[in-house]
């Protein structure tokens, strides 16, 4: 009981240390219990248990669910327009705790704000620029709450300057030093930690009082903190 106790004890700082930021954590493995949710590009709606993820070089190939009827359906990302996925074992219950104190306000009407808050991991369709071409992707929305002028999308071939394994499970902790960002419209294109410093003044040219704030601290620690007040703090 004692190893049990001090084993909660220090997965409970690990959790408080690795998701400081306000972006929900990346995960990387999903329940196959919980019911998942999917909408499909022709608008239909398909609930279900995960039964399968197929993924190569990170990115989605294939998703197997498993609706009521036992009836096992297959989709390929490009029938796939968005999706909400249970993480697994320790990672659902990090996600339940800090998810709560992070969505504080709520601008993305399309996306279930309680089905997120009860630690949901939330993937859409997005134009991504992988290689020279962009590519139409189902990618993991990290600020689904704070997403109207810049999307956030988990950067699946990043490295992070933390992970952490626990219960022979691997949590996404940590900073990541990349990720695919989306502004208005656009092709989302990689950000990546180093190149931070040089492309801010880009990200938040329309927001002039968020430069002044913002000055020449620029730090990739306050990234989210960055874009949270650029979506409720400028007009």
């Amino acid at each position: 009981m004692k190893i049990k106790h001090y084993l909660l004890s220090t997965a409970l700082c690990i959790s408080a240390a690795a998701y400081s930021q306000d972006f929900i954590p990346a995960y990387d493995r999903f329940s196959g219990k919980e019911t998942s949710y999917l909408t499909l590009e022709d608008g239909t709606k398909i609930e279900g248990t995960l039964e399968d993820l197929d993924r190569r070089k990170g990115l989605i190939e294939e998703v197997t669910i498993k609706d009521a009827n036992g009836k096992k359906w297959k989709f390929t990302p490009d029938k796939i327009k968005s999706m909400y996925l249970m993480p697994s074992g320790f990672s659902k219950f990090s996600t339940n705790m800090d998810v709560g104190t992070k969505v504080k306000k709520w601008d993305a009407t399309y996306i279930d704000s309680e089905i997120i808050k009860k630690g949901y991991a939330y993937f859409e369709k997005a134009n991504v620029a992988v290689k020279k071409e962009p590519e139409m992707l189902l990618m993991q929305l990290l600020n689904p709450g704070f997403n109207s002028k810049i999307k956030v999308f988990h950067d699946p071939f990043a490295a992070e300057t933390m992970r952490v394994g626990f219960g022979g499970m691997t949590m996404a902790g940590g900073d990541d030093k990349s990720y695919y960002v989306q502004i208005g419209d656009n092709v989302a294109k990689k950000l990546k930690k180093k190149d931070y410093d040089d492309e801010y003044k880009v990200l938040y040219s329309a927001c002039p009082t968020l430069l002044k704030k913002v000055g020449e601290k620029v730090r990739w620690t306050e990234f989210s903190k960055n874009v949270y007040e650029y979506t409720f703090e400028c007009q």
